[in-house]
């Protein structure tokens, strides 16, 4: 697709707010696909060793699900896979297939909804009238807590969400200039971040132990960080571009330095001892990945290639629109929806800047998991 036509495809979206949204799907598309080869070999060990516990009904929870095309592509991948093993196997009937698919209640669950007759349909004029039944339901509420019945789980899969907290930590006050963790933060700031996430992380780890039957399988995919010391490297660097354009358009700054960005990016020694102390989970695998920031970005009709450049300002606006999607509620809500354009627009013109000089990329991580 040349970059004419993808911004052809953004102009015929009728909505601001759909257009992010495309975006953000595209760039979270390339890491649920770099992860895919995870959850396939995850797949396949639980079929190999525990086939009996969902010969008859797969069962499966897609935490922070979202409102997009990725949703439905990856139910479509774990479908399609199981049956594939199943013949694999001369089984004669592959399992049915219950769905869940979760996020917060004001989640576009509508949205959703409207696409899954057309995916039914795929689903069966893809394969004879012996493909197995789906059934696919919406569950509003937060992951970090209970959202199921104890042992009704064989599968849970996230892509994407775990890097967001449950609430803004406390304890951030030292954090002036800034809305998130920067290698200028006070190290009270890195504490207060880490706290959070260990809470939200174990509570996270506790409730799926109590969802999940013995031998069941979890396929976590998130934004990571790089580093075990924040305070030495910037992993977040669109982060501090994004309060450098809030401090040149906010008059308060009082306003500025009340506010924070409910995320954080552990590194991998951070997962790995939380998955250890909380004791419901085995972890199998745990792998890292680079996703560029403009990796969504199409270069002369084809993403790999490095020689043609577009004009760097469309390639600011377009990572701009990226990180728009998921941070211009938070945003919005704290300081009016009045200034969002303007900001947006100026963080363009930074981002374009940054990427004219630097080659950023988003540390992700995929882990596999076995319920003990």
């Amino acid at each position: 697709m040349t970059i004419d036509r993808l911004l052809c495809v953004f102009e015929q979206v009728k909505t601001r707010g759909w257009r992010v949204i495309v975006v953000l799907s595209l760039l979270q598309k390339i890491g649920i696909l770099k992860a895919w080869h995870v959850l396939d070999e995850t797949l396949k060990d639980m079929f190999m060793t525990d086939y009996h516990t969902f010969s008859k009904c797969f069962k499966m929870v897609d935490l922070g699900c979202s409102s997009g095309p990725n949703t439905l592509l990856v139910i479509s991948r774990v479908i399609d896979k199981i049956e594939q093993l199943c013949k694999e196997k001369n089984y004669s009937n592959a399992p049915e297939f219950k769905v869940f698919l979760n996020d917060l209640t004001d989640n576009d669950f509508n949205n959703l909804f409207k696409m899954l007759p057309e995916f039914y349909e795929k689903l069966n004029l893809e394969k004879t009238n012996q493909r197995p039944q789906t059934f696919i339901s919406g569950l509003p509420g937060s992951f970090y807590g209970r959202l199921l019945p104890s042992n009704s789980l064989n599968l849970v899969y996230s892509s994407y969400s775990l890097q967001w907290l449950s609430q803004i930590p406390q304890g951030l006050e030292s954090n002036r200039e800034n809305i998130h963790m920067a290698m200028s933060s006070p190290p009270e700031v890195f504490e207060a971040y880490k706290r959070q996430h260990q809470r939200d992380f174990s509570t996270f780890l506790i409730s799926r132990g109590e969802e999940m039957v013995a031998g069941g399988r979890m396929v976590l995919t998130f934004v990571g960080r790089s580093v075990e010391d924040p305070s030495t490297k910037d992993d977040c660097a669109h982060f501090t571009l994004l309060a450098n354009t809030l401090l040149d358009m906010i008059p308060q700054k009082a306003d500025l330095h009340s506010f924070n960005m409910p995320i954080y990016t552990p590194c991998k020694q951070e997962v790995d001892a939380a998955i250890h102390e909380e004791g419901s989970f085995t972890l199998d695998k745990l792998e890292c990945f680079l996703v560029p920031w403009d990796a969504h970005v199409v270069k002369n009709g084809n993403t790999n290639d490095d020689h043609h450049i577009i004009d760097e300002y469309k390639r600011g606006e377009l990572v701009a629109n990226f990180i728009r999607a998921y941070t211009e509620p938070v945003i919005a809500t704290h300081f009016g929806s009045s200034i969002i354009d303007d900001l947006y627009g100026r963080y363009a013109k930074k981002l374009a800047e940054y990427l004219s000089k630097e080659e950023p990329s988003f540390f992700n991580m995929v882990i596999s998991l076995t319920k003990k």
